[in-house]
């Protein structure tokens, strides 16, 4: 066996982009990451303003975070495609806080979530991320859908609502009773948003659907004069200039308040960036560096409040589109927050007409592909515990809250990983035995390194676990130990196929040998690994007489010389 050596500092943490141009970087790359940076900034256009209104501020501050955070995220972080920016599993999380703290709480939440993510990615827990149950993603994702789409109707059909309330059920009563006031010609600009996006879709699946579908919403609107609430209307436009860096509001009253919201922030971010991450390196086969992406997501969320931005994260659709697009490498990512950037700087007046409805459209498609739908029914139909963990965190997310939704879904999943563990492990033993009777032993019935003659020997009994020998199975095991009869003078227990022994297993083992120990009998434990010896070790097995081989066959022939 080779030993090697583990990862220094500098190759955990040294930005992709550097890797890129050591590697050699020509023209012919910066032109392809060009061309891709400047078609993902076609779509983090509409979506960045989309999903910062979605999220109860202005439009701004949806390009603030995807020209500086993006720029930041690409320029240090771990991976060669991520793009990022704000991302509509923030929406719910990012409107609670505006909601409940204003703006200033939500540029101070997302500064310590920077600060947090950072701190998560230089302590190297990245890695542990990747531990989150697959139904648990999928259920949460579902859930944000669900109230991405409710935030959206109220745009979509043009209600005119005193107060939105946040939770679903009373934003749908409320909804509901302000049905009346509903307007047909927002209702037809979002249905025109969406029969565009579907069609180009389609049928031009590489054109950019999302801005050519609000580009001809806002020239409708603008030219037929249409009543309908636009940027311009409700938030009065965007400021042609990015403003100057500034932090928010900071007081220990106002750090306590929000810390709740930060540290569901750095959550979310943590699990968003690096599925991300990971979706990038199936399409392309290279190999991220989370903590690396997860310190570089952190940097991103502490400049981009300063700019007013509100909180970055990789985005999957925007990352896969950049993929598709031919970039090279990170310089891709940082040349889409340029072109924003320019965006801001010249055309900014221009997207004051974009009807409101338009977006709710838009986010309207991005909910509906949040969704993972084949894999929602697929864990439905696999088993009714995944179902179970699927379920319960899909409605906790939808109705209570999402961070508990994704707690309480991992404590699920938790639980039921050790309930099959522990249905997994397995005991076999040969020699007398107080139980029903059973056919006959054969060579092929017997644990491994056990013979017809230890099957006729009623002094010795050798008993094979197999598994993980952990607390959740130790009663299993205990109960298949009590079965044993009281006649044999010897028990060779055979750990080769022990995988995992933890304290409560070890102690198991000892109180069995204690047991035989002083009814005289003898115990010998064979071919335990390294670990699992240790363990046993460790709980003081030696002073219960029990005595270690290195393998079956060698336990047996110490039992039968002690014997003659």
């Amino acid at each position: 066996m080779v030993a090697t050596a583990k990862p220094g500092f500098r190759e955990l943490y040294t930005p992709k982009i550097v890797t890129v141009l050591k590697q050699g970087y020509s023209l012919a790359g910066l032109k392809a990451d060009a061309l891709s940076g400047l078609t993902v900034a076609i779509v983090a256009l509409p979506l960045s303003m989309a999903i910062a209104i979605a999220s109860g501020v202005t439009p701004d501050r949806g390009l603030y975070a995807s020209i500086i955070g993006g720029f930041i995220v690409s320029a240090l972080g771990g991976t060669r495609f991520q793009i990022g920016g704000p991302a509509g599993a923030f929406i719910v999380l990012v409107a609670a806080t505006a909601a409940q703290h204003g703006v200033q709480g939500v540029l101070l939440a997302t500064l310590l979530s920077g600060l947090m993510l950072s701190a998560i990615g230089l302590l190297r827990l990245g890695t542990f991320i990747k531990y989150i149950p697959y139904p648990v993603t999928v259920g949460f994702t579902a859930g944000i859908a669900v109230i991405i789409f409710a935030s959206q109707i109220k745009d979509f059909f043009g209600l005119q609502l005193a107060h939105e309330p946040g939770p679903l059920l009373p934003k749908l009563q409320a909804m509901a009773g302000a049905l009346p006031t509903a307007s047909p010609v927002a209702m037809l600009v979002a249905g025109v948003t969406l029969a565009i996006i579907v069609a180009l879709r389609k049928y031009r699946p590489h054109w950019p659907a999302f801005l050519i579908a609000v580009a001809v919403a806002a020239v409708g609107a603008a030219w037929f004069k249409l009543p309908v609430a636009t940027i311009g209307t409700q938030f009065g436009g965007i400021p042609q200039a990015l403003p100057w860096p500034q932090l928010p509001e900071i007081s220990y009253a106002k750090v306590m308040a929000v810390l709740p919201s930060a540290l569901s922030f750095t959550l979310l971010g943590c699990i968003e960036s690096l599925l991300s991450a990971v979706v990038a390196d199936s399409m392309t086969g290279r190999r991220h560096r989370s903590n690396c992406e997860l310190v570089a997501q952190g940097l991103a969320n502490i400049a981009s409040p300063l700019f007013g931005g509100i909180c970055v994260t990789g985005n999957i659709a925007r990352t896969a589109t950049n993929v598709r697009s031919g970039a090279r490498g990170p310089i891709s990512g940082m040349l889409h927050s340029v072109f924003l950037l320019l965006f801001v700087l010249v055309a900014a007046p221009a997207a004051s007409y974009i009807p409101l409805a338009a977006l709710a459209g838009v986010l309207t498609i991005v909910a509906w592909n949040m969704v993972e739908k084949h894999a929602f029914a697929l864990l439905l139909r696999a088993s009714w515990g995944d179902a179970v963990v699927l379920l319960v965190t899909f409605l906790l997310v939808v109705f209570r809250d999402l961070s508990e939704g994704i707690l309480i879904g991992f404590a699920l999943s938790a639980l039921l990983f050790l309930h099959r563990m522990a249905q997994a492990v397995e005991v076999d033993h040969i020699g007398p035995r107080v139980e029903e009777d059973a056919p006959d032993a054969t060579a092929d019935s017997m644990p491994d390194g056990a013979t017809l003659a230890d099957a006729s020997d009623p002094d010795m009994a050798v008993i094979r676990v197999t598994g993980a020998f952990f607390f959740g199975a130790t009663s299993a095991v205990e109960a298949a130990l009590d079965r044993i009869g009281d006649q044999p003078g010897a028990y060779v227990i055979d750990l080769s196929a022990v995988s995992l022994l933890d304290s409560t297993g070890a102690a198991t083992i000892q109180g069995f040998a204690d047991k035989a120990g002083r009814r005289g009998a003898r115990v010998y434990l064979a071919a335990a690994t390294r670990a699992v010896r240790r363990t046993l070790l460790a709980h003081g097995i030696r002073q219960t007489g029990a005595r270690f081989r290195r393998s079956v066959p060698e336990a047996r022939a110490t039992v039968r010389r002690q014997r003659a």
